[in-house]
C-alpha cells in the first residue's frame, strides 16, 4: 500500500488497538521473547477513519500484566527483531511506553516504511512476534 501524504502523519491512526483479553492476570516470564502470546491478538496500522478506536490491552512499558504491552514503531526497518534482545530505542524504533495508540511523527521526504510492533513490559516481543503488516508510504 502506498500513500500519500504531507511530511506529517498526523492524519494516520498510526498505533491502533490492539485484540487483547483484559487485564489484570498474574504476569508471564519476564523480559524474553517466551512471553506467550493471547489468542486472536493483532496490531495494525489504521486510517484514523478505520474505526478501530478502542485499545484493549495496551497499557504502559513497565505494567507487567499478562496479555498486555505497549507498541513500537518501526521506520524503515529491513532487519528482523531477535526475541532474545529488548526491541531498540532510537529514531528508526519509536518507543510509546506511556500507552499511546496515536501518534504525530516528522518523517523526512521519501519513501518510508511503518510498521507496528507490541512489546511486553519490558520492551520484548511476544513469543510469537505480535506484528503489524509493514506498509510503505511517500511523504512529499
Amino acid at each position: 500500500m502506498t500513500t500519500r501524504h504531507s511530511n506529517t502523519l498526523g492524519a494516520l491512526g498510526l498505533l491502533a488497538a490492539s485484540a487483547l483479553p483484559a487485564l489484570g492476570s498474574p504476569p508471564g516470564p519476564e523480559g524474553s521473547a517466551e512471553t506467550p502470546l493471547a489468542p486472536g491478538a493483532f496490531v495494525a496500522i489504521v486510517d484514523r477513519a478505520g474505526g478501530l478506536t478502542s485499545p484493549v490491552g495496551v497499557t504502559h512499558a513497565g505494567d507487567d500484566f499478562q496479555n498486555s504491552g505497549h507498541h513500537h514503531l518501526l521506520i524503515d526497518v529491513t532487519e528482523p527483531l531477535d526475541g532474545n534482545e529488548p526491541i531498540s530505542q532510537d529514531k528508526s524504533h519509536l518507543h510509546f511506553g506511556a500507552g499511546q495508540t496515536e501518534a504525530r511523527i516528522e518523517l523526512p521526504p521519501g519513501k518510508h516504511t511503518l510498521q507496528l510492533v507490541l512489546g511486553d513490559a519490558k520492551h520484548y516481543p511476544f513469543n510469537p512476534p505480535l506484528v503489524s503488516n509493514k506498509i510503505t508510504i511517500r511523504i512529499r
